[in-house]
């Protein structure tokens, strides 16, 4: 699981290590029931306070991404399949919505954006 802590944004470390762990489980990059890190082990290889990754843990089991186990560690929940799908969707829509916002601003065609897309979804 590879986390990425930026000292210079304005979001809190918590909230970066709660967004990211979300977004690798939206992407299926773990798998329901696969163990996390321990909070320990986190903490130390991101450099930061262990009270800080349980704060991280503690919103992500608090929001339903995963389930701790006393005494074996946390795990990723299981997710409703229909749930994960509509949060991948979401995804994609606001990353095609940033292509499209880039698009328009040099002035691209809808012709050549779909040209794009479909070179980009074409490779494998």
């Amino acid at each position: 699981m590879n986390i990425i802590i930026s000292n210079s944004s304005q979001e809190p470390i918590y909230e970066q290590i709660v967004k990211q762990i979300k977004n690798i489980i939206i992407r299926g990059e773990l798998a329901e029931n696969e163990m996390l890190p321990s909070i320990r082990s986190l903490a130390r290889d991101l450099q930061i306070s262990v009270i800080t990754t349980k704060k991280a843990y503690e919103e992500l089991e608090k929001d339903g991404y995963i389930v701790t186990v006393q005494g074996k560690g946390s795990f990723v929940a299981a997710q409703n399949k229909e749930l994960l799908k509509e949060m991948r969707l979401k995804i994609v829509e606001e990353k095609l919505a940033e292509a499209v916002d880039a698009g328009r601003s040099i002035e691209l065609s809808l012709e050549e954006m779909q040209k794009m897309l479909t070179i980009l979804y074409e490779e494998e």
